[in-house]
């Protein structure tokens, strides 16, 4: 979606951030230049049925709670081409196939506008989640300032993943789906895996390992970056990894795709 310009509610620099999730939506206010949030974070209950209509509604209110007027950037669990979802994980199928721009941007109008002929007074802007906490800790975290490919792989229900060239992103790129013997590779390596099956770090770490090798071998990245709560105790698992890249725990954690989110709203205004 296009938006000719920062709305009322926005200053240079500024957007309002929503990170989807399967059991959670959270939002707040982002200073894009500074990389941090600029209110408190409010998370409401991902509905379900998550479906098009019902999570719109809450993206809704809590950018209307927000008082906020201007640009806006969602994170969605799905491959995001042109702002229309190509696939659905932990939400509901009806979004395959579903302009998620359009959907959002109507209910924010709906909620938040003055009344019907008034002017539109936010625009929102959807991409992979995966993609979005990439940016952040591109531009914020643990690989600000590192040059060449960088690789962000995020381990929790599945495996995500963002892919920045130079800062750049290649949108899209679902690595967590590669064939890893003969298996869907998150349905491996994943952190949810380790916790259906009771493993421990050492033992998951055996995995991870195997399917980060498969990866390096393909890329040749600069820098590996892993994110999902597993982050948090990246002592246990991640000096086990026998890689010939640098591995980084992410930094931004919670706020990584609220932050990325905003910084998309900002940066591809017009694309």
């Amino acid at each position: 979606m296009t938006v000719a310009g920062a709305a009322s509610g926005a200053t240079s620099g500024e957007a309002f951030g929503v990170d989807i999730g399967g059991t959670g939506i959270k939002g707040a206010v982002v200073d894009t230049a500074a990389g941090t949030l600029v209110t408190e974070r409010k998370r409401i209950p991902t509905p379900q049925p998550a479906t098009p209509d019902a999570v719109a509604d809450v993206v809704a209110q809590l950018v209307s709670d927000a008082g906020w007027t201007g640009p806006v950037g969602a994170t969605f669990p799905a491959v995001i081409k042109h702002g229309v979802a190509r696939s659905a994980a932990n939400v509901d199928p009806t979004w395959i196939g579903t302009d998620a721009d359009k959907v959002f941007t109507e209910a924010i109008d709906r909620l938040t506008s003055a009344g019907p002929g008034a002017a539109r007074r936010s625009d929102v802007t959807v991409l992979n989640d995966a993609d979005a906490a990439g940016i952040a800790e591109d531009r914020f975290g643990a690989a600000k300032g590192v040059s060449g490919v960088v690789l962000m792989l995020t381990f929790g229900t599945g495996i995500g993943s963002a892919l920045l060239i130079d800062g750049v992103l290649v949108p899209n790129t679902e690595l967590g789906h590669l064939e890893l013997n003969g298996y869907d590779a998150e349905t491996r390596a994943a952190a949810s895996v380790r916790d259906e099956h009771g493993m421990s770090y050492r033992h998951w770490a055996k995995r991870v390992n195997a399917y980060m090798q498969h990866v390096e071998r393909l890329f040749t990245p600069d820098l590996f970056v892993v994110g999902g709560g597993v982050s948090k105790k990246a002592e246990k698992w991640v000096p086990l990894l026998e890689l010939n890249t640098p591995v980084e725990p992410a930094q931004l954690l919670n706020d990584a795709g609220i932050v990325g989110a905003a910084i998309a709203a900002v940066e591809w205004l017009g694309e």
